[in-house]
C-alpha cells in the first residue's frame, strides 16, 4: 500500500536513527522554522533565533574554579553545593545512620504492617484489649526483623559493587606530577593520563595521545554492545602543543560547552586558549563506559563526571517494580480490611443489642462498670478487630520474601544456565520478581551482542557463476560431511577459520582462474581496514565485522593485506609482495550501499574496485558484463539461507579518463554548498559499466540455540519483539536466522502501518458524535485475509506514526511565537487532542500485537523504552526486556522485568538488570522451569496461607454466637501467637520453596504448561473467595462438631469435660490436623523434608502445648499461663479423640472429592501430562540418546542483505594520513614495504 505524501512532508529516512526524543530545543528550531503555522496569506512574524547558551564551564588544572559561588546550586533550603557532580557513583540506599529509621519508614509504608502497629497500640488500651500486647509484638518484630536483614544484605552487595568501582586507579595531574588516584577522587578538570586498555573514568576530552594526530581508538562496548573500534581524534592544535608533563602542567584552557545530557550521538562546545577559540564535538570525546584500545598513551580533560557522565545519564530512572501477584495481593488485603471492619461491626451491633436484652439484666454479668449498650458495643467492635486481626496475616510478607529468596538461590545455582566458556553463572540481582517469570507475554529483545555473536563467518562465494563453500574435496566431488580446509600451507593464514570448500583453494593456488585471483584480490584490496602488527602476528581493525571477515577470508586464500599509507596499500599475493598505489577512495555510506577504490597497478594499468549491496551494483553493471543470471540465482540460494550477501566488480579505466574524473573529484572535495551531494554525483560517474566478479555471503552467527528457543517460547505463547539501532535489512535478516520470521509471514512496513493507521484515524474522525456516546463497538481487527503477519518498522516511522517529533516541534515553534496551540485541523496529519494521540497509539498497539513478530530498527535506546511502555500501559501485559549494552538500559528498566546479557560486550545493562545470564538460549529455561515453578509455588502458597487463616480466625465469629459477642477468643492465647510462627508455617513454606507439577525437562517439552500463568488462572479473585468459602466450611466444622460433643458428655471418670479450657484444646488440635494434612493433599512433590515438616508441625504443637499448659511454667509466670493441666486432662478421653478425627475427616473429606473430580473429569493440561509423565520421562531418555539434529537454516523466497557497517569506515582518515607513521626517509619502494610492518603500529 503506498501512501502520497504532501510536497511540504518528507517520508521519514529508513536509514537515519531519529533522536527527537532526545533533541534540545536548539536543535529543532531551524526545522521548525521551516514550518511556520500561520493562517495562508499572512507573512509570520520574523523572530530572531537565539544562540544556544553554553552553561557548562570547565578549566584546566583549576580545582578551586569549579568551586566558586557561581556555579553553586541550591540543594535544600539555604544549604548550597557545587553543580559539578564528584566522579564517585553512588546506587545503595542506606548508610549505618540512616539504615534503622530509613527502612522502618519503608517498611510501614507497607499497609499491613502499619496496620499491626495501630493494632498493638489498641492492644495496650486496658478498656478495649482482648488479647496480650505480645500476641500481635512477637510477630511484628519477627516480621520486620527478618526484612532488614534481607534488605541489609541487598544494599551490602550494592555497596560492595559500588566501592569496587569508586576504587579503581587513574592517573591524574596534581601538583605539577601525575599521581594514582581513586575515581572516586577525581573531579571536573583534571588533567588525566590513560593507558592501553584501560576504562575511561569520566566524560573526558581528548588532549593528545601516543597515536599520530593524537588519534585514539575506542571499544563501546558498555555502551552498544559492539566490540568493532571506533576512533577518536584530539585537536591538531593541543596535540602539538600538549605532550609532555610540563606542557600539560601549563595547560589552562577554558571550556564552554552545553549541560549534561543523555545524548550519545551529540556533544558540542569550544575551548578558550592562548586567545584562541576552536570548536569540539562528539569525535573529540571519550566516553565513560568505553575502554582504551591499541593505543598505548592519551591524555585528556574532565569534562563531565559522575552522575553527569552521559552513561549514567542514559541509565533511566530506577522504577520499583512489583508483581502483578503483588499488587494482587495488596487488593485482596484490602478486601480483607473491609471483611473484617463489616464483620466486627455486625457482631458490635449484636453485642450492644445482647447487652441491652440480656446482659444489663443478668445480675451475675455485672462487671461493675457503668457503661451503656452503645459505648459497650463501640468497645466490642475494637475488641473484634483485635480477636480477628489474624485475618490479615502478618506473617504473610515475610514468608513470601523467604521464599522468593529460596527460589532466587536456586537460579543462581542452577549449572544448566552456567555458560562454562566464560565462567558466567546465572544471577537473580533482585528477590523479588521471581513468580512473575511465569506470566511473560511478551519479550523485547536487543539484536546485536544478545540474538547474535556480533561475529562475523565468511561462509559462501560464487566466482564467475560457479558457486563455493559446501563441503568439497580438492577434486570438486560434493560431500554430505567434509573436512574444514588445511591452511598449513600459508604461514599468514588466520587459524580460527572455517571453510568446507577444498576446491576454491586448490583452484586459487593453482593460479589458473583469473576470476578467483581477482576476486581474491578485490577483498584484499577494497577496504578501509587497519592493520597492526602484533607479536609476529597481523591484527585487523575494521569499522565493521563484515569487512573483518571478507578481508581475513582474502588473507587465507594467500591475499594477504600488509599494511597501507596515506596512498599505498601493500598485499602479499601468493607469497610475492606488491604495492599498489591508491589514487582515491570512495567510502561507504548509508546511501549509496557500497564502497569504491581507484588503484594504480605497478604495471601502470588503473582499475576501480567496487563492493557492494546487490541491488545497487547490478544497476551499474556494463551490458557486456557475464555471470549475471547465474550469480543472481546464487544470490538467491545465499540470502534464502539468511547469509549477508555483497557484489564485487572491477573496471579498467584509461589514464585520460581518470584525469578528467580526478580534476571533477577535488572540484567536489571544495565544493562550499553540499558537499556530499557533490562527490556523491562525481562518484556515480565513476562508478558505472562495471563488470561483474562475483558476490560473497557472510554469516552474521547467531548465539547457540536461539532459533530452537525462539521456537520454543513461540509455542509458549510468548510473543517476541526485536528492538534493534541496526539497520532494516540486517534486522530483518537476522529475523529469518534466528525463526522470528518465516517464509509464510506477510511483512508490513512503516508506510503501510501508518496508511492503515491514517484510515482507522479518518473512519473515527469522521463517527457521528451521537454513535460515539452509544454501545462499544467491537474493535475491528486491521489484517482481515488469513494468514501470519509481520511488522517491521524504523524509528523514523515510529515518531510519524505516533506524532513524536511533530508534537515537539509544533510546541517548541509555539512557544517562541508566544502563543497557546490552536486546536489542530483533521488535515494537517498531527492530532487534534491527546485523546486522539492516545487512541492513535492504542491502535499501533493493537496492529503489533496481532502480528507473529515485529523488528522495530533504527530505534533510539530512549524510543526502545517507550515502546515497552506502550505494551504496558495499554495490553495491561507482563514484560521482559532483554539486552546487554548500555543502550538497552533503557528498556530494561521499563519492563517488568530487565534481563542482562553478560559477558564481553560490558556490563552496563547487567548492572541495571534483574537476572543475568551469558546467553540468550537460558531464557528458556529461565521462563518455562523456574518462572513456571515459582509462579505455580508462590499461588499454591498464598491460596493455601489464606484458607489456614480463614480457617484459624473464623473460629472466633462462630464462637461469638455462644458468649455474647464479647469479643471472647475461642483459642489459648499462646496458640494465637504460635501458629502462624511454629505450627504452620514450614510446610507451607516448603510448598513454595520446593513443589513442581512435573519436572523440569517435561516443563521444556510442553511449553503450553506455561499458559496458566499469562492467564494469571492459579491465583486470581476467584481463587481467593474459593479459599474464603473453603475457610467458612473448615472453621464451622472445628466449631461445631466440637460443639456438639460437648453439649452432652460424660467422660471415663465420671466427669463432664465440656469446660471452656478442653473446647479450646479440641478445637486447636482439630485444627493443626486439618491444616498440616491439607498442605500434605495440595503438595505434588514429596521428598523427606516435606515429610517431616508436616509431622514435625504437630509434633512441635503436641511438644509447645504440653509445656505450657503444665503446672511448672504456671507458677514461674502464673499471669500469662492460664491453661494448666488443660492438655493433659482434655487428651486423656478418648471421647475427645474420636471428636478430632471425626472433625478432620469431615473437614477434609469433600476437598478430596473434588480433587478427584477435577482430575478426572475436567482435568487441566497439567493434569493431563502430570498423569502421563512417566511416559514422557522415558521418551525424552530415549531422545537424550538420539544425536539432536543440527538446526537448518530455512529457505524460501529472495531476500536482500548488504554487508556494510552502519557509519561510515575509516576512509576519511585514511586518505587524510592522520592515521598513518611515516618512516622518517624514504629509500625505495621494496625497502618501505619491507620498514612498515616492522613499524610500531603505523595503523592503529
Amino acid at each position: 500500500m503506498s501512501r502520497r505524501w504532501p510536497d511540504t512532508q518528507v517520508p521519514p529516512d529508513d536509514e537515519v536513527m531519529p533522536y527527537s526524543d532526545d533533541e534540545t530545543d536548539d536543535e529543532l528550531e531551524v526545522s521548525s522554522e521551516e514550518e511556520p503555522d500561520v493562517p495562508p496569506g499572512i507573512t509570520p512574524p520574523q523572530v530572531e533565533a537565539k544562540p544556544s547558551e553554553m552553561g557548562w564551564k570547565v578549566k584546566a588544572n583549576d580545582r578551586p574554579y569549579h568551586h566558586l559561588p557561581e556555579f553553586e546550586k541550591k540543594v535544600f533550603l539555604c544549604i548550597k553545593k557545587s553543580r559539578y557532580s564528584g566522579n564517585a557513583i553512588k546506587t545503595y540506599k542506606y548508610n549505618v545512620l540512616t539504615f534503622i529509621p530509613l527502612n522502618l519508614y519503608e517498611q510501614f509504608k507497607r499497609v499491613a504492617n502499619l496496620y499491626f502497629l495501630a493494632l498493638l497500640i489498641l492492644q495496650i488500651i486496658p478498656d478495649i484489649t482482648t488479647l496480650p500486647w505480645y500476641t500481635t509484638l512477637i510477630p511484628l518484630v519477627v516480621v520486620l526483623a527478618i526484612t532488614a536483614i534481607k534488605d541489609l544484605a541487598d544494599d551490602l552487595a550494592r555497596h560492595r559493587m559500588d566501592k569496587e568501582i569508586n576504587n579503581r586507579k587513574s592517573e591524574v595531574l596534581l601538583d605539577g606530577r601525575f599521581q594514582e588516584i581513586k575515581w572516586s577522587n577525581m573531579q571536573v578538570g583534571d588533567v588525566v593520563r590513560m593507558k592501553k586498555n584501560d576504562f575511561i573514568p569520566a566524560d573526558i576530552l581528548l588532549l593528545s595521545s601516543s597515536n599520530p594526530n593524537s588519534l585514539c581508538y575506542v571499544e563501546t562496548a558498555e555502551l552498544d554492545g559492539e566490540t568493532n573500534l571506533k576512533f577518536k581524534l584530539g585537536r591538531r592544535e593541543t596535540d602539538e602543543r600538549l605532550q609532555s608533563e610540563r606542557q600539560l602542567v601549563d595547560f589552562n584552557a577554558l571550556i564552554e560547552c552545553e549541560e549534561p545530557n543523555n545524548r550519545l550521538d551529540k556533544f558540542i562546545g569550544t575551548m578558550t586558549w592562548e586567545e584562541e577559540r576552536l570548536p569540539l564535538d562528539l569525535d573529540n570525546m571519550l566516553l565513560r563506559g568505553c575502554t582504551i584500545r591499541n593505543t598505548e598513551e592519551s591524555h585528556g580533560l574532565v569534562i563531565f563526571a559522575g552522575a553527569d557522565t552521559k552513561i549514567m545519564r542514559n541509565s533511566g530512572k530506577t522504577r520499583f517494580k512489583r508483581t502483578k501477584i503483588d499488587e494482587l495481593m495488596n487488593y485482596m488485603v484490602y478486601s480483607i480490611f473491609v471483611l473484617l471492619i463489616l464483620v466486627a461491626a455486625g457482631l458490635a451491633i449484636g453485642h450492644a443489642f445482647w447487652y441491652a436484652e440480656i446482659g444489663a439484666k443478668a445480675w451475675y454479668l455485672y462487671d461493675g462498670k457503668n457503661q451503656d449498650a452503645n459505648h459497650r458495643g463501640f468497645l466490642s467492635f475494637w475488641g473484634y478487630i483485635i480477636v480477628l486481626n489474624t485475618m490479615v496475616p502478618i506473617s504473610l510478607y515475610v514468608s513470601v520474601e523467604v521464599i522468593r529468596l529460596g527460589q532466587s538461590k536456586f537460579i543462581n545455582w542452577d549449572l544448566q544456565m552456567y555458560y562454562a566458556a566464560k565462567d558466567t553463572p546465572a544471577k537473580a540481582r533482585t528477590t523479588t520478581l521471581n513468580e512473575q517469570l511465569g506470566q511473560i507475554s511478551y519479550i523485547f529483545s536487543d539484536k546485536t551482542g544478545t540474538l547474535t555473536q556480533n561475529i562475523m563467518a565468511f561462509k559462501k562465494c560464487t566466482i564467475a557463476g560457479r558457486s563455493y563453500g559446501d563441503p568439497t574435496t580438492a577434486e570438486g566431488v560434493v560431500l554430505d560431511r567434509g573436512r574444514p580446509v588445511d591452511w598449513s600451507w600459508n604461514r599468514e593464514a588466520d587459524r580460527k577459520f572455517e571453510f568446507m570448500d577444498n576446491s576454491l583453494v586448490a583452484c586459487v593456488r593453482s593460479g589458473k582462474d583469473k576470476d578467483a585471483t581477482e576476486f581474491f584480490k578485490l577483498l584484499s584490496l577494497c577496504h578501509t581496514v587497519m592493520v597492526e602488527h602484533k607479536e609476529g602476528d597481523l591484527v585487523y581493525q575494521a569499522a565493521s565485522p563484515d569487512e573483518g571477515a571478507l578481508v581475513t577470508a582474502a588473507r587465507n586464500f594467500g591475499f594477504v593485506f600488509l599494511s597501507r599509507t596515506q596512498d599505498t596499500i601493500t598485499i602479499r599475493e601468493m607469497d610475492r609482495e606488491t604495492t599498489y598505489e591508491m589514487l582515491a577512495l570512495l567510502d561507504f555510506n548509508s546511501d549509496r550501499k557500497r564502497m569504491s577504490i581507484i588503484l594504480k597497478f605497478p604495471d601502470g594499468r588503473i582499475r576501480l574496485y567496487c563492493k557492494g549491496a546487490d541491488t545497487v551494483i547490478y544497476e551499474r553493471l556494463s551490458p557486456q558484463s557475464k555471470y549475471k543470471e547465474t550469480t543472481q540465482s546464487d544470490l538467491d540460494v545465499f540470502a534464502n539461507a539468511t547469509l549477508r550477501t555483497l557484489c564485487l566488480s572491477y573496471k579498467d579505466i584509461s589514464t585520460a579518463d581518470y584525469e578528467a574524473w580526478s580534476r571533477r573529484h577535488k572540484e567536489a572535495q571544495v565544493s562550499m554548498s553540499d558537499r556530499d551531494a557533490a562527490l556523491d554525483i562525481v562518484y556515480e560517474q565513476i562508478e558505472s559499466n562495471l563488470m561483474l566478479i562475483g558476490a560473497t555471503a557472510i554469516e552474521d552467527k547467531l548465539q547457540d540455540g536461539v532459533p530452537e528457543t525462539i521456537a520454543k517460547l513461540a509455542k509458549a505463547d510468548i510473543k517476541i519483539w526485536v528492538l534493534t539501532g541496526d539497520k532494516k535489512e540486517t534486522a530483518e535478516n537476522i529475523g529469518y536466522a534466528c525463526s522470528l520470521l518465516t517464509e509464510d509471514m506477510q511483512i508490513h512496513y512503516g508506510e503501510d502501518v501508518n496508511e492503515k493507521l491514517s484510515v482507522r484515524q479518518d473512519n473515527r474522525r469522521n463517527e457521528l458524535p451521537t454513535s460515539r456516546r452509544g454501545k462499544k463497538k467491537p474493535v475491528e481487527p486491521f489484517f482481515t485475509q488469513p494468514g501470519k503477519n509481520a511488522l517491521v518498522i524504523t524509528g523514523g516511522w515510529l515518531n510519524e506514526i505516533l506524532y513524536e517529533k511533530k508534537k515537539k516541534r509544533r510546541r517548541l515553534r509555539l512557544r517562541r511565537l508566544g502563543r497557546k496551540a490552536p486546536p489542530a485541523i483533521p488535515t494537517d496529519g498531527e492530532p487534534m487532542d491527546d485523546l486522539e494521540k492516545e487512541m492513535r497509539q492504542i491502535d499501533f498497539v493493537d496492529m503489533a500485537c496481532e502480528c507473529e513478530a515485529v523488528i522495530c530498527c533504527r530505534v533510539t535506546p530512549k524510543q526502545k523504552g517507550n515502546v515497552v511502555s506502550l505494551v504496558k500501559k495499554y495490553k495491561k501485559a507482563v514484560t521482559l526486556s532483554i539486552g546487554d549494552g548500555a543502550n538497552d538500559v533503557n528498556m530494561i528498566k521499563t519492563a517488568d522485568i530487565g534481563v542482562g546479557i553478560s559477558g564481553q560486550e560490558g556490563m552496563q545493562a547487567v548492572m541495571s538488570s534483574d537476572y543475568a545470564f551469558a546467553q540468550f538460549r537460558y531464557l528458556e529455561r529461565l521462563l518455562l522451569v523456574h518462572g513456571r515453578w515459582s509462579y505455580i509455588r508462590m499461588c499454591k502458597f498464598l491460596r493455601y496461607f489464606f484458607f489456614k487463616n480463614f480457617a484459624f480466625t473464623l473460629v472466633h465469629f462462630w464462637y461469638s454466637f455462644f458468649n455474647g459477642y464479647s469479643a471472647m477468643v475461642t483459642y489459648e492465647d499462646w496458640f494465637i501467637t504460635l501458629y502462624n510462627l511454629c505450627y504452620s508455617s514450614l510446610p507451607v513454606l516448603l510448598v513454595g520453596l520446593l513443589d513442581q507439577d512435573v519436572n523440569d525437562k517435561i516443563s521444556l517439552k510442553f511449553p503450553q504448561l506455561y499458559l496458566p500463568g499469562q492467564l494469571g488462572a492459579l491465583f486470581n479473585y476467584k481463587n481467593f473467595f474459593l479459599s474464603l468459602f473453603h475457610g467458612i466450611f473448615v472453621s464451622l466444622i472445628i466449631f461445631f462438631i466440637p460443639y456438639g460433643a460437648f453439649l452432652q458428655t460424660m467422660g471415663q471418670d465420671g466427669e463432664a469435660p465440656s469446660d471452656y479450657q478442653s473446647f479450646a484444646v479440641v478445637t486447636a488440635s482439630s485444627l493443626i490436623f486439618v491444616v498440616n494434612l491439607q498442605i500434605s493433599l495440595e503438595t505434588s512433590y514429596w521428598t523427606f523434608v516435606n515429610c517431616f515438616a508436616v509431622l514435625g508441625s504437630i509434633a512441635i504443637y503436641f511438644g509447645i502445648m504440653f509445656d505450657i499448659h503444665s503446672a511448672g511454667i504456671h507458677v514461674i509466670f502464673p499471669a500469662p499461663f492460664t491453661f494448666t493441666g488443660a492438655a493433659s486432662n482434655a487428651l486423656r478421653q478418648p471421647y475427645l479423640w474420636l471428636t478430632i478425627i471425626l472433625t478432620v475427616g469431615v473437614s477434609l473429606l469433600p476437598v478430596i472429592c473434588i480433587q478427584f473430580l477435577h482430575k478426572t473429569i475436567w482435568p487441566s493440561i497439567g493434569d493431563k501430562v502430570h498423569r502421563n509423565r512417566k511416559k514422557y520421562e522415558m521418551e525424552l531418555q530415549e531422545e537424550e540418546r538420539k544425536k539432536p539434529s543440527a538446526f537448518q537454516r530455512g529457505r524460501g523466497s529472495r531476500r536482500s542483505a548488504y554487508a556494510f557497517s552502519h557509519s561510515r569506515g575509516y576512509a576519511d582518515l585514511i586518505s587524510s594520513g592522520r592515521s598513518i607513521r611515516r618512516p622518517a626517509t624514504r629509500r625505495n619502494p621494496q625497502e618501505t614495504i619491507r620498514e612498515v610492518p616492522q613499524r610500531e603500529a603505523e595503523n592503529i
